[in-house]
């Protein structure tokens, strides 16, 4: 059974695309592979890392890449998702997608406010991007 190649796009792939690549190979087992990649890639996120290390899941060692490098390899993917406006607007067309999804969420690299604060409004990120790849991966079942 061949898996179904995935890729999650965000701005910098250093908190919401990575959460996301991170449930759906939890949840999505031995039926996805899942790539993460953004536009103008940084460093992961510490908030990101941090809450996902709550929920059982280790990013710590998840390097961001560039979207253009993948594209540039010639990669192919059967589903692309955006999670911000940004990688939306500017993300290059793959060749073969069979389909490309947009989900937005808030960019905890916005967030204001104390560490705890911080961590609070991420939390809330990550749990609306566990429920959303949950009912996507119920949805795409075999």
């Amino acid at each position: 059974m061949m898996k179904r190649r995935t890729l999650f796009i965000c701005e910098h792939n250093s908190a919401r695309s990575q959460i996301a690549a991170a449930f759906l190979r939890k949840y999505g087992g031995d039926d996805y592979d899942v790539d993460s990649a953004g536009l103008e890639p940084t460093e992961l996120n510490p908030l990101a890392v941090e809450v996902m290390k709550e929920a059982g899941i280790d990013i710590s060692d998840q390097k961001p890449q560039s979207v253009f490098d993948l594209f540039r390899q010639g990669k192919l993917y059967q589903t692309i998702i955006t999670v911000c406006q940004p990688a939306a607007d500017k993300c290059p067309i793959f060749p073969g997608v069979a389909k490309r999804l947009h989900w937005p969420f808030d960019d905890p690299h916005q967030f204001a406010g104390t560490w705890e604060e911080k961590l609070s409004q991420t939390r809330q990120v990550r749990d609306q991007i566990k429920d959303t790849i949950t009912a996507w991966i119920s949805e795409n079942r075999r």
